[in-house]
């Protein structure tokens, strides 16, 4: 499954997304509501079962191995657009012969048709049926064979989990615990733990349909057979060789067509590939297919992993609740992420594309093959994956960029949530509901992807490959742990990690001060550690981490000092005695360490934490001219790119502090310098020049602060943006006129770093809001042939309110309103306005007809896009505030996963002011008190409120 914050989490990135053109209407559905009953007759709780209104959490501690397992599970459908029936027949075996206990099963929303055991009907008195279970009190005791028949409907099914009809396809989404929508299934003997991925089985899928309306007909694995039936029906029989776990399983029935391609693996196994889409979106699919066949080859090259079956299937639907999910053989994504054509997407989602579609692709070997035991061992599967497509995005592409870029994500996302209520370790301890708010945003882009990249950092990457070749040697086809990933890569290695599973176990971000000496008689260089991590939810005390802090040292001219040895602990270690080694990482892993290194002629400049080889929050004594100096002059690139970040940080929370005091504001002239001679610099890559220029976010500053102040972090960004456009204003023309690029579109990292360098400098320029700089960004708007330079131009305009940004708009929307995905970009631009009182604009487009609450990336864009607006969202009055709780209640009934989405927004409210946190503190309280609320929504308001 993928998640990218960058495509779908608006509020929180400010990067824009996509929707779907439908009127804005709100269903008036009921509270949280489970339908399991034999026929038509409800079945009322239990004595024991908790009431649907009363949460509870699941624990790692009470986890217990299955008391039976499935060798085969054998389905039918027969879809209806009133109805459809599910027939299961599942071949159970008990793990111990002789077990006695009951076997549960899982359902929700369902309605039980009949149950058999070895063909025989059960009686009343052989199973209990509940809100949430089937259970059958005395299975057999040796291998039997369950047939269960159940009915559903997709057609109301809005929250998009299980099987549901959305814009005329049916579709599934399983993960996490989606299946249990479709038909009984396993369940843990907590009654508070549901679908299990330890439960592997070989699954063949029947579907039957009628042939007009939904002709293609898809499943897992191979197709066996399909045929026409009687009554203008026609049915598939697809059989998947391989043993998964049922957040796998995927079926997709609708009228689509495909662009086919072929890869040749390396072991000369043909491989038919085929995308799926309605027929108009086929011709936007050939980036996704290149993609793909890119994927590919990078894991055959990188990782010696082959493809497994002879078919790959992807279907692009334009309603899902995430960014695409792994199922095996079939994958399924979000149209977003699948569909583009230079002149309806940006660079930014032909890189997305790239990345996700190899993220997915990645985990039919990391997630499929082997697979998480438990959902508190999600990062084995997602973090292990992220840390997969970084890599190939970087190899793609520009690495020290692709770095930068998923370190802020890291800062912008994850560090708010370690330092906030929603903190969890990266294998978190406990959970309500397993989605991609509630815990899997901790496990996937941020620190799941960042542990398995310090193992690579102190394996090096021959090491890192052995660990992962006998990770797969002794668990293919198993549900497995953290452990054994850890012992995996330390057993190939033979290597001692010592407390390196903290980082499994510990939330938090760890803290850590640097302070550097030189002793020019011994000439020695030393640098002192020393760490903390600060307390979290459930975990007052702390215990060190193991830190791999990779270092270089720079001379008195700026070139890397080559590094002979270092001693640590009173023991002295080579690090080079033949080719000279600038880099090297050292194992930080006490309260407080201190290192020294050896004949070192000169007092250097430290460049700690190279390429950011640990999540962590670095203070060193760097002074303001070290750090323009590694600026200037570090190999490498990110740390170049981190002093500047450093040097823009310190910049902005001194003007914060003055503008809070009511002192006139000015910019440093060495500050200007340092952005001119970065903007200047021909050497540099074009796109690392664009992210070097660019300040660090209005999130990441408030989240500095004791006190998060949104108005006034607000006014010092604008300031200093606009500050610099004046001084820098020639430069800044200079660059737009300098990467104009003439000729067709190309996605490529020359072409794209380019634009991305236009496009930087023509939003500073525009913040001038000066009649010439306006023309000339008007004009870039209509001369554009591509819509990453089209909506840029847009944007820098959208800066300045008026009547050329309403022209604009409207010219946009008015060429654009046919297109779903585009159309989402314009609403998630006027969202994002930090025009004051733009609550009431965004209002205004909620009944807008291209707007339509039951599409994810519709409310992404939308309300998602306007909470990441610090300005209104945060805006003294509430209204900001008031607006999200009322959204949240409202689509918390038509959509839960997509309302706890929203509802995170609220999660940091106490790094406010006191009136701020009255105002949000009585949005939560009316949200947990609603009727009917879901797990989801209520896990994250009422943990935010408990803080």
């Amino acid at each position: 499954m993928f998640q990218d914050s960058c495509v779908l989490l608006a509020f929180s990135s400010r990067i824009l997304t996509g929707a779907d053109l439908f009127p804005f209407t709100i269903p008036q559905f009921g509270g949280r509501k489970s339908t399991c009953s034999v026929a038509t007759e409800p079945v009322p709780a239990q004595e024991g079962e908790p009431e649907m209104d009363a949460p509870k959490e699941v624990f790692l501690k009470d986890y217990k191995k299955p008391y039976y397992l499935f060798e085969s599970v054998d389905l039918k459908f027969q879809l209806g657009e009133d109805k459809t029936v599910v027939t299961s027949s599942i071949a159970v075996f008990p793990c111990e012969k002789g077990t006695s206990a009951p076997l549960v099963l899982h359902g929700h929303d369902l309605k039980l048709v009949s149950i058999k055991i070895n063909g025989k009907d059960l009686k009343s008195d052989d199973y209990k049926l509940d809100l949430r279970h089937l259970t059958v009190l005395s299975p057999p005791d040796e291998a039997f064979k369950l047939d269960i028949i159940t009915e559903i409907d997709p057609v109301r099914n809005t929250s998009l989990e299980g099987l549901y009809k959305s814009s005329g396809i049916f579709c599934t989404q399983c993960e996490a615990e989606g299946f249990r929508k479709i038909t009984f299934y396993q369940a843990s003997y907590l009654p508070t733990i549901y679908d299990r991925p330890d439960v592997m089985a070989k699954y063949t899928c029947r579907i039957e349909a009628n042939k007009e309306k939904y002709p293609v007909l898809l499943s897992n694995g191979n197709l066996i057979e399909q045929g026409n039936l009687k009554d203008g029906m026609h049915y598939a029989l697809w059989e998947d060789p391989y043993k998964k776990p049922s957040y796998l399983f995927a079926l997709v029935a609708g009228q689509l067509e495909n662009r086919e391609d072929s890869f040749v693996t390396c072991s000369g196994r043909k491989v038919t590939l085929r995308i799926w889409t309605p027929a108009q979106d086929v011709p936007k699919t050939a980036h996704a297919m290149y993609s793909l066949k890119a994927a590919m080859k990078w894991d055959e090259e990188v990782f010696g992993l082959e493809y497994d079956l002879d078919l790959f299937n992807i279907v692009a639907v334009p309603d899902f609740n995430m960014g695409a999910m792994e199922n095996k053989s079939l994958n399924i994504f979000n149209s977003k992420l699948v569909l583009a054509s230079p002149e309806t997407a940006s660079d930014g989602d032909y890189a997305a594309i790239l990345g996700v579609i190899g993220h997915e692709y990645f985990h039919n070997w990391t997630g499929n093959r082997v697979t998480c035991r438990d959902w508190f061992q999600l990062s084995l599967k997602e973090g292990l994956t992220v840390f997969r497509d970084q890599e190939f995005s970087s190899d793609m592409g520009c690495r020290p960029v692709k770095r930068i870029a998923d370190v802020s994500r890291l800062r912008n996302f994850q560090f708010p949530q370690d330092a906030g209520p929603m903190a969890h370790p990266v294998r978190p301890h406990s959970y309500i509901k397993v989605t991609v708010v509630n815990i899997m945003p901790h496990l996937m882009l941020h620190p799941g992807a960042e542990v398995v990249r310090m193992y690579k950092t102190l394996l090096g990457a021959s090491g890192f490959r052995k660990g992962m070749d006998l990770y797969f040697q002794r668990h293919d086809g198993q549900a497995v742990t953290c452990e054994d990933f850890y012992a995996a890569m330390c057993d190939a290695n033979g290597a001692d990690l010592a407390n390196f599973l903290l980082w499994y176990s510990q939330a938090g971000t760890p803290s850590v001060k640097v302070i550097s000496s030189y002793n020019a008689e011994a000439k020695t260089f030393s640098l002192k550690f020393s760490q903390e991590v600060p307390p979290t939810p459930g975990q007052a005390v702390k215990e060190p981490m193991f830190i791999p802090v990779a270092v270089g040292l720079l001379d008195s001219t700026g070139k890397d000092m080559p590094l002979s040895s270092l001693s640590s602990n009173g023991v002295l270690k080579t690090i080079s005695s033949g080719e000279p080694v600038y880099t090297t990482v050292l194992h930080f892993n006490k309260k407080e360490e201190e290192f020294v290194f050896s004949n070192i002629p000169e007092r250097p400049v430290p460049s700690l934490l190279r390429g950011y080889s640990a999540p962590i929050r670095l203070d060193s004594d760097l002074t303001d001219d070290d750090l323009f100096f590694l600026l200037a002059h570090d190999s490498d690139e990110f740390n170049r790119w981190e002093a500047g970040q450093m040097l823009s940080r310190k910049l902005m929370l001194s003007l914060v502090a003055d503008f809070q005091q009511q002192k006139p504001l000015s910019l440093n002239p060495r500050f200007v310098e340092g952005i001119r001679s970065i903007l200047c610099n021909v050497t540099l890559d074009k796109e690392f020049i664009s992210k070097a220029m660019t300040l660090p976010g209005e999130g990441e500053i408030m989240d500095m602060m004791p006190v998060a102040d949104p108005d006034a972090v607000h006014a010092v960004r604008t300031f200093i943006r606009k500050e610099l456009a004046v001084q820098l204003k020639q430069e800044l023309l200079a660059a737009v006129a300098n990467n104009r690029i003439s000729g067709p579109y190309v996605f490529d990292h020359e072409n794209l770093a380019r634009r991305a360098l236009k496009n930087t400098a023509l939003v500073y320029l525009a913040t001038l809001n000066e009649p010439d700089v306006t023309e000339l960004v008007l004009n870039e708007y209509k001369s554009s042939s591509n819509m990453t330079e089209q909506f840029a131009a847009m944007a820098a305009l959208a800066q300045n309110p008026g009547q050329i940004c309403d022209e604009v708009l409207s010219d946009f929307y008015n060429k654009w309103q046919q297109d779903f995905l585009v159309v989402n970009k314009w609403f998630a631009l006027q969202a994002m306005s930090d025009t004051p009182g733009n609550v009431e604009n965004v209002k205004n487009l909620l009944n807008h007809p291209a707007f339509d609450m039951r599409n994810p990336n519709k409310v992404y864009s939308l309300i998602g896009g306007f909470c990441g607006s610090p300005v209104n969202f945060h805006a003294k009055d509430g209204s900001g505030y008031k607006f999200l709780g009322e959204v949240v209640v409202q689509l918390d009934k038509i959509n839960p996963q997509v309302a706890s989405r929203m509802v995170s927004a609220f999660s940091r409210w106490k790094r406010f002011d006191e009136d701020r946190q009255t105002l949000a503190k009585a949005q939560l309280e009316m949200i947990v008190s609603a009727n009917g609320l879901s797990e989801n929504v209520y896990e994250i308001a009422s943990k935010s409120l408990a803080a």
